[in-house]
């Protein structure tokens, strides 16, 4: 048996599309386990572009089983449009399951989503407005609408009228909104439904029933480990659990089943949306990596912030995940720079930490105390393995393995499948 959870160590936006669809490879399924529309993966197969919002990176390997779990919450309208988009790019679908469990994102969500971050001004705090908090909010107050829900007319009929009640008042009376209309709703939602009802399963049972086959499962995450709701830069993150626990909760999978924790990590930094970033670069350097590295969201489009690598954000992520390997993406993005910055610690009014501070507003006061590199001017997206890179490219990878205790277990040098060194075996 083996089982891997693959999560970012950053903002989001790694690159764990590729690295997904780069181990999927060697699994029989592929599991995403929270997040939602919010999320976007963009993987490179034969030079040839996908971008995936809520289907896992495993589905363009016709023989991987896809799951949807129980901690997504699900766009029943984006769900089918990108299962139609995969369908006209020749790709096969059937072996997707989705998990009864898992919450449906409704039209007042999304409203909701709006209206609530309008209404903060200055304080917003960058949701994508796709409805993905106000979901997770009802899932808390225990008034979601589920999968299994949806699938079943009678008690959708019944949840969704208790709900417009409840969020047409909130609608009316505080936003000034108009009120939504249930048979507007119901109809549209039904035949979601009846295109949806075939992959509803319990997906729980189906993941433990593949682990007792000895089949290797993948659990691929959404976000990242600075993103968390929990353990990230609160309010500037996102309403699940993007850190390698969630993918336990998330899927209904037990922690002794997972075997290691695979990092993604940027070889710099980057970070969409508002908050905190203290290497965040305003200069020249910044916009080179930005263009250079494609850095613009593939749900969004915003453009990224870009920043030097954050050995301390490293080393915080490797606490809060219990991380084993590190996949590195994006090392040929820094080629052409005479000098490489690392982050090594933080300096708070003349205090140097070296541990990532939990008060977010330490946090926004915490100034970068950079070490410095030289770089590598030779091209690397031909390179196959570690030991043909230039010099100062692997002493900058060995560098960030002594900063963070752990091994970069996968480099990668661009956005292709084979553009991918290997130094050890994940599965």
């Amino acid at each position: 048996m083996a089982a891997v959870v693959l999560i970012g160590a950053q903002w989001g936006d790694e690159g764990k599309g590729k690295i997904t669809d780069f181990l999927a490879k060697k699994a029989g399924m592929i599991v995403r386990s929270q997040g939602g529309n919010n999320a976007g993966h963009t993987v490179v197969v034969d030079g040839e572009e996908f971008k995936l919002h809520l289907i896992p990176s495993g589905i363009l390997y016709s023989d991987k089983t896809c799951i949807i779990a129980n901690g997504v919450v699900i766009d029943p309208a984006v769900l089918l449009q990108e299962l139609n988009y995969l369908t006209e790019r020749g790709v096969k679908t059937g072996k997707l399951l989705i998990s009864g469990n898992a919450h449906v994102i409704m039209p007042y969500h999304r409203l909701l989503d709006g209206l609530e971050e309008n209404a903060r001004g200055d304080s917003k705090i960058g949701t994508t407005k796709r409805g993905i908090g106000p979901a997770y909010m009802d899932k808390t107050a225990r008034t979601g609408i589920r999968m299994n829900d949806l699938i079943d007319p009678d008690e959708f009929a019944a949840k969704l009228r208790r709900n417009l009640a409840e969020k047409n008042t909130l609608l009316t009376k505080v936003y000034g909104a108009e009120p939504l209309d249930f048979e507007e709703i119901y109809q549209e939602y039904e035949g979601y439904a009846a295109r949806l009802k075939e992959y509803v399963t319990d997906t729980s049972l189906a993941i433990a029933q593949t682990m007792k086959n000895g089949i290797k499962v993948l659990f691929e995450g959404a976000q990242g480990t600075l993103l968390d709701l929990d353990h990230g830069t609160y309010p500037f993150v996102t309403s699940s659990s993007p850190i390698a626990g969630g993918a336990c909760t998330g899927s209904g999978v037990g922690p002794t089943h997972i075997d290691r924790v695979v990092a993604v990590i940027k070889a710099y930094t980057t970070r969409v949306g508002e908050g905190p970033f203290p290497t965040e670069l305003t200069d020249e350097t910044g916009q080179r990596i930005q263009k250079l590295g494609f850095e613009f969201g593939t749900t969004t489009g915003r453009a990224r912030r870009c920043g030097w690598f954050d050995a301390v954000i490293a080393r915080y992520a490797v606490r809060v995940n219990g991380i084993s390997d590190f996949a590195v993406t994006k090392l040929d993005v820094l080629t052409g720079l005479e000098t490489l910055k690392i982050c090594v610690g933080y300096n708070v009014d003349g205090q140097r930490i070296d541990e990532f501070p939990q008060s977010q507003k330490i946090f926004t006061q915490c100034e970068p105390i950079y070490e410095e590199m030289p770089g590598w001017q030779e091209d690397l997206t031909q390179i196959k393995r570690f030991e043909d890179l230039p010099i100062n490219a692997q002493n900058y990878i060995r560098r960030l393995e002594e900063l963070s205790g752990v091994q970069a277990t996968i480099v990668a040098v661009g956005p292709g499948r084979e553009q991918t060194i290997v130094r050890g075996e994940i599965f």
